[in-house]
């Protein structure tokens, strides 16, 4: 007799069906796991045999043989203790082997039959509601698994307390769904004192998830703006939410079940490896551009970075999906992010100011900008120059308006896109291309005018002749008017480089 327990493997963000199979064959008594399975699975053997000790039951004095089909497909993560036990117990004859093809099960088994959660589980769940069948996990991930919508979630606390519940006997209650955090996050763009001309363009970046960059000296505030952005972000709607939290369950960072309509915001440090931002490992998991889905990739100091770990952002940011190439599988990960970057203009970081500037100046900042590519420069639709604080800007009272008051205004533009581009596969003007720039933001005479003589004036390439006109269609979207006109084009202009860096 062979007993089949239904699981899954991840391979990014899909969950693919596993069968379990395990089968008693007289002979020596051994354990034996087959089906491209990693160390973590193959470990699986020990975890499994103290849970089972632990109920009080002894393996049979057979060869035990499992089989995790398709053979093919590479099967990682300690996930599959659960389905392997539940497939013994049933070879076994402890529990009703056709009681459980109705389940999708994945689990954790500590050495006393403890049930821990595993990253993943809310992919499960979805996986499991698609195909129409009930899903058994961990009760810590019972709360994450209930947004599925999947028929019903088993969640167990260890494995006896599973076993009774499926004989019939001490029922377990059904999870609920996590919570809904609505809070947001940040400073509050009250505290930026001056930087008026940086503000309008942090106010454009977000009204049309824009990429942006910007220059200037330490201490200008470019970092406090940047964590001033998500307070001006609208929330995710339920479906991004889910995106998020899909990503989140994979990586393993989902506390809780609690699902957020917060956009991420992430900030890796200069020293990031190529794998940490893009995504990689033994265990392929998704990078900080992947975690940063729906949100904010932030960064800081960014010549500082590994030319090559800069250069491998240029396909997410045109595609908005990151390919992880593995000999044995391709995984790929949604990668939907808006960057904002922050630099300063030389080594020194004073340039153009004589009295604090360093002796290799200008020489010195070109060699320092030269650092990021004129590609990926390029895919930044919004470059400002954020100048010094004095003493003047820091004595000045708080501005009028505060994060809430912009916030409103991207509010409302964002709204205007979303009408707009309902049915068209995109979400803001930033992913606006093709037919759809045609459609919707081709400008007036004069703006087509104006810009077809900047174009040719600031060499600017065809990627960044359509940045241009994505920007000035969100300018135009923040006025509340329809047709892209002159000064839309114009205001758009003065945020691209006249020339590349390199």
């Amino acid at each position: 007799m062979v007993a089949i327990v239904s699981t899954v493997a991840y391979l990014g963000l899909e969950a693919r069906a596993v069968d379990v199979q395990v089968q008693l064959i007289p002979g020596v008594p051994a354990f034996n796991i087959v089906g491209l399975a990693d160390k973590a699975v193959g470990e699986s053997r020990e975890r499994v045999r103290g849970a089972i000790a632990g109920m009080g039951l002894a393996l049979p004095p057979k060869r035990i043989a499992v089989n995790l089909s398709p053979a093919d497909l590479p099967k990682e993560g300690s996930h599959f203790d659960l389905p392997i036990a539940l497939a013994l117990l049933a070879a076994m004859g402890v529990v009703d082997a056709e009681g459980l093809a109705d389940y999708v099960v994945v689990g954790e088994l500590g050495l006393d039959g403890r049930l821990a959660p595993s990253p993943g589980v809310l992919l499960a769940a979805l996986h499991a509601a698609e195909s129409g069948r009930a899903l058994i996990c961990p009760a810590a991930s019972g709360s994450e698994a209930a947004w599925s919508g999947a028929s019903a979630v088993v969640a167990a606390p260890d494995l006896l307390g599973l076993l009774n519940h499926l004989k019939g006997q001490g029922l377990l209650a059904a999870p609920r769904p996590g919570e809904v955090i609505e809070t947001r996050g940040g400073p509050d763009l009250r505290q930026v004192r001056g930087q008026e001309s940086a503000k309008r363009a942090l106010e454009i970046a977000a009204a049309g998830a824009h990429n942006l960059l910007m220059i200037g000296p330490p201490g200008a505030g470019k970092s406090l703006m940047a964590a001033c952005l998500p307070g001006i972000l609208p929330p995710l709607d339920p479906a991004e939410a889910l995106e998020v939290s899909m990503v989140q369950s994979v990586a393993g960072t989902l506390p809780g079940g609690t699902l957020t309509r917060t956009r991420p915001f992430r900030a890796p440090h200069h020293s990031a490896s190529m794998a940490a931002l893009t995504g990689g490992g033994l265990r392929v998991k998704p990078g900080e551009v992947s975690l940063a889905h729906l949100g904010v990739l932030f960064l800081d100091e960014l010549p500082e970075f590994q030319r090559a770990v800069l250069d491998s952002l240029r396909q997410p940011l045109e595609t908005g999906t990151i390919s992880v190439a593995r000999a044995n599988a391709h995984v790929t990960f949604p990668a939907r992010v808006q960057l904002v970057a922050a630099m300063n203009p030389c080594r020194c970081g004073h340039l153009g100011d004589a009295g604090l500037a360093c002796a290799r100046a200008p020489k010195c900042a070109a060699d320092y900008q030269a650092k990021v590519s004129g590609p990926l420069l390029d895919r930044i639709d919004l470059h400002v120059e954020v100048a010094a604080v004095g003493a003047a800007d820091l004595s000045l009272p708080p501005a009028a308006e505060g994060s809430a008051e912009v916030a409103a205004r991207v509010a409302a533009a964002r709204a205007l896109q979303s009408a707009r581009l309902e049915g068209e596969g995109a979400r803001t003007n930033a992913a606006l291309e093709g037919d759809m720039l045609d459609r919707f933001a081709t400008p007036d005479e004069a703006g087509r005018l104006l810009l077809s003589q900047a174009a040719t004036a600031m060499r600017l390439t065809a990627r960044g002749y359509t940045r241009v006109l994505r920007v000035a269609r969100t300018i135009a979207d923040l006025a509340g008017v329809e047709t892209v006109g002159r000064l839309h084009v114009a205001e758009a202009l003065s945020y691209r480089r006249r020339a590349p860096v390199n």
